[in-house]
């Protein structure tokens, strides 16, 4: 189906690292081969070393995929915002601009590819009924307005569970496929308030040390998804003789089968005192960890 519709043109898909985007890569490339192009932007607010190893996860793949360092330019344009649907809209345009820019240098694209599952349509657009916009979505709307191409999305009807399936089927590898889903803005909607360079390296060595700790202790696949959030609070604590005022980070960890509803996980005591003591010991500037114990609804997965 995906050669018929897309005969012997030109695809061109902006890859996140995430399971949707790489599992509709790889189809698309099983389809036609280097005909495919991928582009992979670090916009500065992935995880930490998340963009030399999703590079090097798509090499082992085959995929014909390009990375842009393009972090400074994020980080300039997200100073001063503190609104989250500002940063999401910013980021969004950045995006667009970085992918349109890097598109201009392959010739004769023809369609667009796209990781969209099933619950990104639903939770974006109402298209059938009315589910009301619960906020923008990343991959949804935007692109393919600016691009003027042709849309190629070969996960359209699916929920994540069946994405994972087929990704398994393709000898996608275990730990691309069982990521848990990442935001399209990333850490920006982690960092709550204003997102400037030392506020991302503090979030991505603290979320760095909670998300090893969950796999080392076997409980990351227990959950749908979890991460650190770094608040806009800071609190007065002791650092041997010293005083200390530093900033506050919040772990999330819920478990969910679409997550559309989510609950938050039941994570051992113990578990969250080391992984609280290591963040505290390792990463200067983070004096206090706080656990979320809210489901969705009413609250969402991700704090912006």
């Amino acid at each position: 189906a995906l050669r018929k519709q897309i005969g012997d043109r030109k695809v061109i898909m902006a890859l996140s690292g995430g399971v949707d985007s790489t599992v509709a890569a790889t189809l698309i490339h099983r389809a036609i081969g280097d005909r495919l192009f991928g582009i992979f932007v670090d916009n500065g607010v992935l995880r930490k070393n998340e963009f030399e190893s999703v590079l090097k996860t798509y090499a082992t793949l085959g995929l014909n995929v390009k990375g842009v360092d393009a972090r400074e330019l994020f980080y300039d344009e997200l100073a001063g915002q503190t609104e989250p649907e500002a940063k999401r809209k910013t980021i969004g345009r950045l995006f667009i601009e970085t992918f349109q820019e890097e598109a201009k240098h392959i010739d004769g694209i023809g369609l667009l590819g796209q990781g969209t599952i099933y619950p990104d349509v639903i939770e974006s657009v109402s298209v059938h009924g009315p589910s009301v916009t619960i906020k923008s979505h990343h991959n949804v709307g935007g692109l393919p307005d600016k691009m003027h191409l042709e849309l190629v999305e070969p996960l359209r009807y699916l929920f994540k569970d069946e994405v994972r399936k087929v990704g398994r089927e393709l000898g996608i590898p275990a730990e691309m496929i069982d990521r848990h889903p990442f935001p399209g803005p990333g850490l920006a909607i982690r960092i709550l308030g204003e997102v400037t360079p030392e506020k991302v390296q503090l979030l991505q060595e603290a979320d760095d040390i909670y998300v090893n700790a969950l796999k080392q202790h076997h409980l990351y696949a227990t959950v749908w998804q979890a991460g650190a959030i770094l608040l806009p609070v800071k609190s007065v604590g002791v650092m041997g003789d010293e005083r200390t005022y530093e900033f506050t980070v919040a772990l999330r960890a819920v478990t969910s089968v679409d997550g559309m509803t989510a609950d938050w996980a039941h994570l051992p005591y113990d578990f969250l005192a080391n992984v609280s003591n290591e963040i505290i010991n390792n990463v200067r500037g983070i004096n206090r960890v706080v656990y979320d114990i809210s489901s969705k609804p009413p609250a969402t997965i991700e704090w912006e």
